[in-house]
């Protein structure tokens, strides 16, 4: 199946943004998926899974801003160019920057054939003006997935990520360890372990991730769209689990 998400990565002139292209048929009723999770659940290994299966878009707002960044100036638009500037004084970028880039993008999000939202919304404020825009067009969302892991699990996870110094390869020093310890087995860098994967810095990510989720995640639950997966397990035992649930969920719905 073609994964073409150019308009969506490039947002405003990207060529081909008229259609989504990796959906071949249309379907009578498209997934339209929320994925929320804090760092280190493996949201982006489900997303991935998901798309195969539901052939729907998977739009990570991530890799927006990662396109964003290896652009020049002049080919990015007054939200993504003011984004930047954010990011790179280290500053959180503010809700309405955020939705801006969602919204000249919102043609991904209105006429492919179903979507995998990865890393948007992450506050109250951009949950709210989705809504607002689907209504309008009058679209409904079919459940927003919530991948649930204790605190300390998600700590052993990330404390252990090492990352090749040259080739940015990812290893586990337990549940993916590189062949020779310390040495990349791709390209012979060096293996260290990023500031942010140090146990202190990763409680702080999460303490910050709680307090910015927990009333988006009562949104959801409040409109009946959350759908709580628990995130233990192999990535395809989560994803055996997530498929159950979405199933059934569509049983109920048919």
């Amino acid at each position: 199946m073609k994964n073409d998400r150019l308009a969506w990565l490039q947002g405003p002139g990207a060529d081909g943004a008229a259609k989504c292209s990796n959906v071949p048929e249309e379907r009578k009723n498209p997934w339209r998926l929320i994925l929320l999770g804090a760092p280190g659940v493996g949201k982006g290994t489900q997303a991935e899974f998901l798309r195969e299966r539901l052939f729907a878009c998977h739009l990570s707002t991530g890799d927006v801003f990662r396109a964003a960044g290896k652009r020049n100036d002049c080919d990015q638009s007054p939200a993504m160019k003011e984004a930047m500037q954010y990011m790179r004084r280290g500053e959180l970028v503010p809700d309405a920057t955020v939705w801006e880039m969602v919204r000249e993008r919102s043609h991904c999000l209105l006429h492919c054939n179903g979507f995998i939202l990865d890393g948007f919304p992450r506050t109250l404020g951009q949950a709210e003006s989705l809504k607002e825009l689907m209504e309008k067009e009058k679209l409904s969302l079919t459940a927003v997935v919530n991948y649930e892991l204790p605190l300390n699990e998600i700590v052993r996870r990330l404390s252990g990520r090492r990352t090749c110094e040259k080739c940015k390869a990812v290893f586990h020093a337990t549940e993916r360890p590189p062949k020779v310890e310390s040495v990349c087995d791709h390209c012979g860098g060096r293996l260290f372990q990023r500031e942010d994967d140090r146990p202190e810095s990763i409680t702080v990510r999460l303490e910050a991730y709680e307090r910015s989720t927990a009333p988006l995640i009562q949104f959801y639950k409040n409109l009946g769209l959350l759908l709580p997966i628990i995130a233990q397990g192999t990535p395809d035992e989560i994803a055996a689990r997530t498929m159950d649930k979405l199933d059934r969920l569509s049983a109920g719905a048919a």
